[in-house]
């Protein structure tokens, strides 16, 4: 049986130490490189995502301490309101009023006509929630408040600027000619409060029943060798001469 003399068991250990040594120090290059490849994505739409939230909606009642109810054009607000709220309204409208103020009484007078046009407009008794606050400076006029939540899109903040623009050691994105940061952040952003339904940014909307009437009238005319199009008599009407005929 051989056997190990000291020096080489020492050299040896010396070898394996050296061994985990680099072993560590590559694994901690490793790490640091995963940190540092971790930048900023190149698409914008991935940069600015339009994100799906709930926001709160509302519009504001002015009333005076000497008149109670509501103008034409806050009848109209709510009336509008309420449209808004059956197709759009995830929860309860609720309306905040004022009390203990110099205009309360005549804000009670204005909550009674709101709550009449938001039932004429077909909301039911439990999708209306009265709140009453007392306001902690007294100096202003304080309204009554009409709320609801509602599903909408939204991107951003814009106006980041994390990185110089110009030419720059500090910037590296700009020898590599790539896009800055804040670059698509506004066209998103309009882009979301454009959208009509947000459902529509993750799936198409079913289509609607064909004009069958009309269609039938197309499929005659087309059966008979007839032209399809529709011919309007009175659209010659809005020509002011008949120069280069």
């Amino acid at each position: 049986m051989t056997t190990r003399s000291p020096q080489n068991r020492n050299s040896a250990l010396r070898v394996g130490g050296v061994l985990i040594g680099i072993a560590i120090a590559l694994g901690a290059c490793t790490h640091t490189d995963e940190a540092v490849t971790a930048s900023i994505p190149e698409d914008y739409k991935q940069r600015h995502p339009i994100a799906i939230e709930e926001q709160n909606r509302s519009i504001v009642v002015f009333v005076g301490h000497a008149r109670g109810g509501l103008t034409a054009a806050q009848r109209a607000d709510v009336a509008g309101l309420a449209s808004t709220w059956m197709h759009e309204g995830t929860g309860a409208i609720h309306i905040d009023v004022p009390t203990d103020t110099p205009n309360a009484r005549a804000a009670a007078e204005s909550l009674r006509e709101i709550q009449a046009l938001l039932a004429a407009a077909g909301l039911p008794p439990r999708g209306v929630i009265v709140r009453r606050y007392r306001p902690e400076d007294q100096r202003f006029l304080p309204p009554i408040r009409l709320t609801y939540s509602r599903i909408a899109a939204v991107a951003g903040p814009c106006g980041l600027w994390p990185e110089d623009l110009g030419p720059s050691m500090k910037n590296p994105r700009w020898f590599e000619n790539k896009s800055y940061y804040n670059f698509g952040c506004s066209y998103q952003r309009n882009m979301a409060a454009m959208i009509d339904n947000p459902s529509d940014l993750e799936q198409p909307r079913p289509e609607t029943p064909a004009y069958t009437m009309r269609r039938n009238v197309a499929f005659e005319k087309y059966r008979k060798g007839q032209p399809t199009s529709t011919i309007y008599p009175e659209a010659d009407k809005a020509k002011l001469s008949d120069t280069g005929k």
